[in-house]
């Protein structure tokens, strides 16, 4: 299925910008870190290991843990190896509400408890990809929940579990079973739910702490004001920074050697209020006499320079047509408290304000994600259309998105990671499955000309690889 980490080697890499100012919000824990370590560098902006760079080329593959043999997962690393992929993004956490008849799972949540599974199919399956991953130089990047955990109904197809990435678990698991309101950010809130989370944490955290071979701590695939289960009224952006910045915090107390990350899908909010706001760049005084003039953050000059731009292309582009492809995610009702003149990635209409995330003192590395079928990344709230539409303005969009979050190295000074991305393609689009659902979007040829009378859907394979180098070999 073409989600996260569906294509076995999604690559997912650095953006190696060096930063002009020295990050305000980073302390180090004042232990001596080991060489063995991944660290950012004393610059802010770069990875290392024992003093010297560490740049790499990394792939998404969640389902690595739960193959069925170590012969299937040292295939899949041998292969990792000879492309020369050294870090790969995987699941640490199977979360399940019956125990399942065959396969692994790590965490049972039942009967008002969680119970962890310290077994063959259980944790120490974790246990072996480590090792594994040590035979081929590679280090393992680890995340501990995830924002999508769609309900499966009678009218879902029987995907094998585990088959979608989805399918693990994750927070609304969790919040169906200790939620009082059942809504989706009770995760973020609920202090039984943080517990029985932070329970979990810190078994995993601890039995992994002195273990050079996992890259990072990655907090929460994605996470956001809501998922399957509806937002509250109270989600906002500080709402998800908080947590974020008290699970960071909790697992530096526990962990003082890993590298932590959030996960996010790298959303703005320059105009939300901020629980770790970045200090003013030094500006010269004023001539004597001078009025003084009000001026706004950085990247809200850039949104505000951009939105003209952008409207100029939107007014330009063409009515191609092109199926509607439904699996993006629509910006949910409380984006009505925001300005419709900015597009709900740089809004907070998600709750999620990335950068003051990345501020918060214990994370030490920033991440994004880029899937233009699933979110719009335009800067305007201009209704989108599937990239097979209007592949140029995706193309302009996406490409944008990543400067954008390059520019994020410069103003705070710590590294950014592209951890996901993908764009559904004509041969593929059969096998899409959004994040937050179940099923295909298009079961069949036959629907899919029952719905667009035979036009085509998806991208094609000159734009494809038009997208993919853009995304991947822009200088940043």
């Amino acid at each position: 299925m073409y989600s996260l980490g569906a294509l076995a080697f999604s690559l997912f890499s650095l953006l190696s910008v060096i930063s002009a100012f020295p990050s305000p919000t980073s302390p180090r824990n004042s232990k001596r870190w080991s060489s063995r370590f991944v660290t950012v560098s004393d610059s802010g902006s770069e990875f290392s290991v024992g003093g010297q760079d560490f740049k790499f080329v990394g792939t998404n593959a969640y389902w690595l843990p739960y193959l069925n043999s170590e012969d299937d997962i040292c295939n899949t690393l041998a292969n990792m190896s000879k492309a020369g992929i050294t870090v790969v993004r995987t699941w640490a956490f199977n979360d399940v509400d019956t125990i399942p008849d065959a396969g692994s799972y790590l965490l049972l949540i039942k009967d008002g408890k969680t119970t962890i599974n310290t077994g063959p199919n259980g944790i120490q399956r974790l246990d072996t990809i480590i090792a594994l991953a040590k035979k081929y130089n590679i280090r393992v990047h680890f995340t501990l929940t995830n924002n999508w955990f769609p309900f499966v109904d009678d009218s879902s197809p029987s995907f094998p579990r585990n088959f979608l990435s989805s399918d693990y678990g994750g927070m609304d698991l969790y919040v169906k079973e200790f939620g009082v309101t059942k809504t989706h950010d009770e995760f973020y809130t609920n202090m039984t739910i943080r517990g029985e989370f932070n329970k979990y944490v810190q078994f995993l955290v601890s039995r992994y702490a002195n273990e050079p071979g996992i890259f990072a701590w990655e907090l929460a695939n994605d996470a956001r004001c809501e998922s399957s289960l509806p937002s509250s009224d109270q989600c906002n952006t500080n709402t998800v920074t908080k947590w974020h910045a008290e699970t960071a915090k909790f697992i530096r107390s526990i962990d003082p050697n890993h590298l932590i990350t959030s996960g996010t899908h790298g959303f703005f909010c320059p105009t939300c209020p901020k629980l770790f706001p970045s200090p003013p760049p030094p500006k010269p005084s004023p001539a004597p006499g001078s009025t003084h003039k009000r001026t706004d953050s950085g990247l809200m000059s850039r949104v505000l320079r951009l939105i003209t731009l952008e409207r100029r292309i939107m007014s330009r582009a063409s009515g191609a047509n092109g199926m509607t492809v439904r699996g993006l995610w629509t910006a949910p009702s409380e984006a009505k408290r925001h300005t419709s003149d900015i597009g709900p990635a740089f809004n907070g209409a998600f709750g999620v304000d990335s950068e003051d995330i990345l501020n918060a003192p214990d994370i030490d590395f920033g991440t994004f994600q880029l899937f233009p079928d699933q979110n719009h990344y335009g800067i305007t709230g201009n209704q989108v259309q599937p990239p097979s539409s209007n592949f140029n303005t995706t193309l302009n969009q996406t490409t944008a998105w990543i400067s954008a979050q390059a520019d994020t190295i410069q103003s705070i000074g710590k590294p950014v990671v592209l951890t996901a991305f993908g764009i559904v393609t004509q041969d593929n689009l059969l096998q899409f499955v959004p994040f937050n659902s179940t099923c295909p979007l298009v079961k069949s040829q036959q629907d899919r000309k029952r719905q667009n009378s035979g036009a085509n859907a998806g991208v094609d394979q000159q734009q494809f690889n038009s997208a993919y180098n853009a995304w991947l070999q822009r200088p940043y």
